[in-house]
């Protein structure tokens, strides 16, 4: 079913999409907001450039966005995929603790903030180009992947993550596709090369991200990975994590 976004504020399209048959498809989308909130079972395409809280409380929805998203997005997400062929805003998976966030991208600050686990929901976000600052702060579970696969405007380097990555952060786990020298993280984290079982583990949870953006994994794979953790004994991790 397709959806002229032109004209419409984001009240009227959810009740399109709700009382409607899918998959759906958003065309002329132009920053209208809070697409999808809440949704589950049904299959959202959007093309355009979605407004912020694309996806809030989502809860088993497939979203894949042709163009770039702005802030928010997948906020408190429960379960389903998000699918950005695009750059994302800040604050994208804030508190999400369930599905997936697949970005061809940038990402901007705060991405993956308050992300957590809880019983068989383990949330992934996978940003394919760099991150802005204040990445996982205060990270409490799931896993953050940053690729700096995205082709840049200009020769200039840039770092993969921008200032204060894993402010606060007590669980869940952070992989960098850098060596990561220079970059500063907390005392209450460590960040080590990755080894051979975690390279493994990254197979796995790529898979889906280099078949939707046609990458080869084992490209992606074949240079250095930083992974970042709570170190066992962290002020965050014994104030918030009981075994």
């Amino acid at each position: 079913m397709q959806i002229i976004a032109e004209g419409l504020e984001h009240r009227a399209i959810n009740e399109i999409i709700r009382s409607g048959e899918g998959p759906f498809t958003i065309e002329g989308c132009l920053g209208q907001r809070f697409i999808a909130a809440g949704m589950s079972d049904c299959d959202i395409t959007i093309n355009g450039v979605s407004g912020n809280a694309l996806g809030a409380y989502l809860n088993g929805a497939t979203i894949t966005v042709r163009g770039n998203a702005q802030d928010a997005v997948g906020d408190t997400m429960n379960e389903g995929r998000i699918i950005v062929h695009g750059s994302i805003g800040d604050a994208a998976g804030y508190a999400m603790r369930g599905g997936s966030i697949l970005v061809e991208g940038d990402a901007g600050y705060r991405a993956g903030i308050h992300m957590k686990a809880y019983e068989d929901k383990a949330p992934l976000l996978v940003i394919g180009g760099c991150a802005g600052s204040f990445l996982g702060e205060y990270q409490a579970g799931g896993t953050i992947i940053v690729l700096d696969l995205a082709e840049r405007a200009s020769d200039r380097p840039r770092r993969i993550v921008g200032n204060f990555p894993c402010t606060g952060m007590h669980g869940g786990r952070m992989f960098l596709r850098a060596d990561c020298r220079g970059i500063v993280f907390p005392d209450q984290v460590t960040a080590r090369v990755i080894d051979d079982f975690e390279r493994e583990e990254l197979r796995v949870l790529l898979a889906e991200f280099c078949e939707v953006f046609a990458y080869d994994v084992d490209e992606v794979l074949s240079v250095p990975f930083t992974v970042v953790a709570p170190d066992s004994a962290n002020l965050y991790r014994q104030m918030y994590v009981t075994n």
